[in-house]
């Protein structure tokens, strides 16, 4: 049958109907608010995957936190410096040699005691000999910080005490010379070579570092002042971070005494801290597998649910085709549906993934770790699967026929 100028054509792409953005928006939340129980199924699965993303590297990295904190109490991050010993006479550090030591760029804590022959005892009449191997020590003010103690009763020494005659006892200290605790309000007295010095604290268990416990602390000032202490330090105590302590290492020696670096002595890095990088490495690669995994379900569900709903509405863009619009609008239809769907979705998923991973970390006494990257991959990764799975079903909705779509059963 032939046709005149005048009739209209059957394909209306060639005169485009135009709309707004909002209503181009309105029409891809059609599909949505008109099939509510489909919308809410495909949400929820494209939920369901992005929960167990967030789920599968959630509880690792929970788990790899709990085992980084019981690796770090091993002194993953620790180094010790000393003199070499055996040597006559014996080799001391240079006094500045802490100063020194803590102007190494990754240095985040360098601390000292030094010990210079003293007794401690708990009378004027103890009997010679009679010290129950305790060391006297100077003690920078900074030392629990450097090697992770904790006061069990009293105080430590401060900038204020550590100019004092005062002194704070290790826990073997404290057990050897009868204290079980102090009351500051009550001072009690021991001797350190002949002058009297004020038990202000007894430490906690050091378990990295055994000479701490049996030693009696007393501040860097006060040494020098009343016991005539030469400021040289004998153990030198240093943290820093995992990643640099091979770095740190090498060049200790020389920073704390340049003159004689052969004649100092640099304690070896933990075992713990390659098993530490061992563990981190593990955890990465299944984190990357695991997530991968997630996201690539998630996707297949998003491109399953977006291509059914073509095939069930196929008279519906038909309709919309013979009324006038083009093959764009009708793509940006089904992507916006189906971008909507993955980020409803994709942030119940992330949010039902962060309390599962809180739940399931507070029952293990792990500590609550959702890692961000997880949480924004989680919801970027479901709005780029929206783009991508809904790609194909926008095309195959835009190319159908108006005649082909309305005489579809």
């Amino acid at each position: 049958m032939r046709r005149t100028r005048h009739e209209a054509p059957l394909d209306r792409d060639a005169a485009p109907v135009r709309l707004a953005p909002a209503d181009l928006v309105g029409l891809g939340l059609l599909g949505i608010r008109t099939r509510k129980v489909r919308a809410a199924l495909s949400a929820l699965g494209i939920a369901i995957g992005i929960a167990t993303l967030v789920l599968v590297t959630g509880i690792p990295a929970s788990s790899q936190r709990a085992l980084d904190r019981k690796l770090a109490a091993l002194g993953t991050n620790r180094l010790t410096v000393t003199p070499a010993p055996n040597h006559d006479p014996p080799i001391k550090l240079p006094v500045e040699a802490v100063d020194m030591v803590s102007r190494i760029a990754p240095v985040t804590v360098a601390s000292a005691t030094g010990d210079f022959g003293v007794n401690v005892a708990r009378s004027d009449r103890t009997g010679t000999g009679d010290y129950n191997a305790i060391a006297v020590v100077a003690t920078k003010a900074n030392l629990l910080a450097a090697v992770d103690g904790r006061v069990r009763t009293g105080r430590f020494l401060d900038p204020a005490m550590e100019q004092l005659p005062t002194v704070v006892l290790g826990s073997v200290a404290a057990q050897r010379l009868g204290f079980t605790g102090v009351d500051l309000a009550q001072p009690v007295q021991v001797y350190l070579g002949r002058h009297r010095f004020t038990v202000i604290g007894i430490l906690d268990p050091v378990p990295l570092c055994p000479e701490i416990d049996r030693s009696a602390m007393i501040g860097w000032d006060a040494a020098a002042r009343w016991l005539r202490f030469d400021g040289h330090p004998t153990r030198i105590y240093v943290q820093t971070t995992d990643a640099q302590v091979l770095a740190v290492r090498s060049v200790l020696a020389a920073t704390a005494d340049p003159e004689h670096p052969g004649d100092v002595l640099v304690s070896r890095p933990s075992d713990a801290l390659a098993a530490r990088q061992a563990v981190r490495q593990t955890f990465s690669s299944l984190l990357l597998g695991l997530a991968g995994i997630a996201l690539l379900v998630g996707g297949i569900g998003v491109a399953n649910t977006m291509y059914i709903s073509v095939l069930e509405r196929r008279r519906e863009i038909g309709l919309r085709r013979a009324l006038g619009a083009n093959r764009g609008q009708v793509r940006i239809q089904f992507l916006t549906e189906s971008v909507v769907l993955s980020a409803l979705g994709g942030g119940a998923g992330v949010l039902t993934g962060a309390l599962a991973v809180a739940g399931y970390a507070t029952l293990e006494g792990w500590p609550v770790t959702v890692p961000e990257a997880a949480a924004v991959a989680g919801l970027g990764g479901a709005l780029a699967i929206g783009v991508l799975a809904g790609v194909y079903p926008a095309v195959r909705a835009a190319r159908l026929a108006p005649t082909e779509a309305l005489s579809s059963v």
